[in-house]
């Protein structure tokens, strides 16, 4: 998966770039799209360095605040803030340190698999003296070197999300946001993500996570789990499933959705 020199410089730049602040914080959030409310009032403070999921269900807001949170969607109030910089105006600082996968591959089919790297690599700033390098370190950490000069459209749909997962990477960024990276992955491939994110964590990458899979939330070191906008709790999946009074996580969060949870 990742080469250890990338995960050596990775966390060098990290730790000569972290200033103490959270990863992302979101304070009293709100944003509609018309008689929508995708995100109501919706509070949250993301440490950095750790694998923090998203859990909810289609239309909780997961997608709305990972997009908020990148400045591709302004809010109609509160204060929205990623690697301590306000979003959105000063988003073309915090931009080339963020990587996005969103759920479905953004890539240029036309394109081979090394193109588009080498296309997301120079937009992000990678220098041109290590622009090369940085594209073989992505497509090695998603085992696509047999395919790097293939078309992305003759690729199949597990290859895609390799291939989109490898340019959200190619610029080592310090924030990696996922929406729902794992769909459509058979379980193999599943598992091999999320050793990949545990590694990058590991090396000091804030990685976000969406999901609306129980199985997979218990591999986050963090979760908030979000109703109608709403966060309704935050913590780790252990500690959330005995604070609801609930028998797994799955009741955890539907007691947190009704008001139901045991109380403290």
């Amino acid at each position: 998966m990742l080469d250890r020199c990338w995960i050596r410089e990775h966390t060098v730049c990290m730790d000569a770039a972290s200033d103490g602040a959270p990863g992302l914080e979101f304070r009293g959030v709100r944003k509609s799209y018309g008689a929508i409310r995708a995100l109501d009032g919706l509070d949250l403070v993301v440490p950095r360095g750790r694998i923090f999921g998203l859990l909810g269900p289609n239309g909780s807001g997961k997608s709305t605040l990972i997009r908020t949170a990148l400045g591709l969607a302004r809010p109609d109030s509160g204060d929205v803030r990623v690697l301590g910089l306000p979003m959105p105006s000063r988003s073309r600082e915090a931009l080339p340190r963020i990587g996005y996968m969103p759920q479905s591959p953004a890539l240029y089919g036309e394109l081979s698999v090394r193109e588009n790297l080498s296309f997301f690599a120079a937009a992000f700033g990678v220098p041109r003296d290590r622009r090369r390098r940085a594209v073989e370190a992505a497509i090695d950490s998603v085992e696509l070197t047999g395919r790097i000069d293939d078309p992305v459209r003759d690729l199949s749909g597990g290859m895609r999300q390799r291939a989109s997962l490898a340019c959200a990477m190619v610029h080592e960024p310090e924030l990696l946001a996922l929406d729902e990276p794992t769909v459509g992955v058979d379980p193999e491939l599943r598992l091999r993500f999320w050793t990949m994110f545990r590694t990058l964590a590991a090396a000091g990458t804030t990685v976000l996570v969406s999901s609306h899979v129980m199985d997979e939330a218990s591999r986050c070191d963090e979760l908030a789990f979000l109703r109608a906008g709403r966060v309704t709790a935050v913590g780790d999946a252990r500690g959330l499933v005995e604070r609801s009074g609930a028998p797994d996580l799955e009741g955890a969060f539907l007691a947190y959705a009704a008001g139901t949870e045991a109380s403290s």
